[in-house]
């Protein structure tokens, strides 16, 4: 995340005495159901991450062309739920200690993996790890320090994130076995997801090399990254520090820390660093699923998130729902008009961002195409979607205005200040 504080909203009079939150809910409910919905949703991440991990397992296993299209389809659906908790984060400093091995990005592939070098290049001036290929190593240097990398362990996976200061070093998480899955994407007329074939970890006809040692990575990559959303839906338990931390707030300080996830993800991170860079640059590589294109439906399920928390309602994997007392409750009572704009604008931004899946879904133009300069038809898409989310998170404020919070949402500089990307 390349973020800057956007601004704040500020005003110094309660307005939860009025007598038009007679029949609203009190903040102090709202706050406890954000926290039993964190825990369901974050629940349901970590279940169907177990789920992915019982395909891979069985994949590792016996190695076939379908069992990895099994392991990728499961990496997909668990994906989906993990994105809906993504409007948990920047309010919640427990969240975001735990959230950076999980979800990390950009990834530097060689880190980890053989990569196409024609493509990808040898070195890195920013990026001493640029190709390391700790699967192919029994050590690398990081610094003055030769890291001994023969036994792959989660504390050698997380060890390598951000190793040497660097950003884009990605040891574990969603992206990590992502890569693992499908492979370098080389964003080809024909190919528009990583091609890695099953046989890279098939002990018998290996491919590439190192076939023991992929399979090993893989597996203790898939068991970090259960762990850690384990720990994510234990932050919200009875004990948990994020409800702990959340409830000890007053009622404004609290009800802030829900609106700045909801306003942090829409406008910096999802519309500033996650789309609109991408189209500055017409990199194909900072698409947020790269590798297995499956871009459009992260973005669209961070939507979905966002309005299950903003609504406080959650659909569990097996169909379950989960309702209660929410900020959009408290936004309906102090202004019906502003709770009206923050609809429509989150149905519209919904609506934007399932064009650009279906377009995507439906093979008409993947998401990586539309990155490419030239492709108009794309970059409107995704120009559509940024302007969408935008205006959500300027209707989100307005609606922290009326319940007279204060808040910080996370800027971009891809919204705030696109020609110093352009620089870069």
């Amino acid at each position: 995340m390349r973020a800057h504080i956007l601004g704040a909203v500020v005003a110094a009079v309660s307005v939860f005495a009025s007598p038009a939150f007679a029949d609203a809910p009190k903040p102090r409910d709202v706050l406890v159901h954000y926290a039993d919905l964190a825990q369901a949703m974050y629940g349901a991440s970590a279940a169907t991450a177990r789920e992915m991990q019982t395909s891979i397992n069985a994949f590792l296993d016996a190695p076939s062309a379908d069992a990895l299209a099994k392991a990728r389809d499961a990496w997909k659906s668990a994906r989906t739920f993990y994105q809906q908790t993504e409007a948990f984060r920047f309010g919640n400093k427990a969240v975001d200690e735990i959230e950076g091995g999980v979800n990390a990005w950009p990834l530097d592939e060689g880190l980890i993996d053989y990569v196409d070098k024609k493509s990808y290049g040898e070195t890195s001036d920013e990026n001493p790890l640029y190709t390391a290929n700790v699967i192919a190593s029994k050590s690398i240097r990081i610094g003055k320090k030769t890291i001994d990398t023969t036994k792959i362990t989660p504390a050698l996976l997380r060890s390598l994130n951000t190793a040497g200061g660097v950003e884009a070093n990605v040891g574990s998480g969603w992206h990590a076995i992502e890569f693992l899955l499908w492979g370098q994407n080389l964003h080809t007329a024909t190919a528009h997801s990583g091609t890695r074939p099953y046989t890279d970890y098939d002990q018998k006809a290996c491919t590439n090399g190192n076939c023991d040692r992929r399979a090993q990575y893989l597996k203790v990559a898939t068991e970090t990254l259960v762990a850690d959303l384990d720990a994510m839906a234990g932050l919200w338990a009875t004990k948990g520090a994020a409800r702990t931390t959340l409830l000890k707030k007053n009622d404004k300080a609290g009800l802030g820390v829900i609106f700045t996830g909801l306003g942090s993800l829409s406008y910096g991170e999802l519309a500033g660093e996650r789309m609109k860079l991408g189209l500055i640059l017409h990199d194909p590589e900072e698409a947020h699923d790269c590798f297995s294109n499956n871009t459009q439906n992260a973005h669209y399920y961070d939507e979905v998130g966002i309005r299950d928390v903003y609504y406080g309602r959650f659909t569990k994997p097996d169909g379950a729902t989960v309702t209660g007392p929410a900020v959009a409750d408290l936004v309906r009572a102090a202004d019906p008009k502003i709770a009206d704009e923050i609809d429509a604008k989150s149905d519209a931004a919904l609506a934007a961002l399932k064009k650009i899946k279906d377009t995507a879904d439906a093979g008409e133009i993947y998401y990586d195409q539309m990155l490419v300069e030239g492709n108009e038809k794309g970059a409107r898409l995704i120009q559509d979607g940024v302007d969408a989310l935008v205006a959500q998170a300027h209707a989100i404020e307005r609606g922290v205005a009326a319940l007279k919070l204060q808040i910080k949402m996370e800027g971009s500089k891809s919204l705030d200040d696109p020609k110093a990307v352009k620089k870069k």
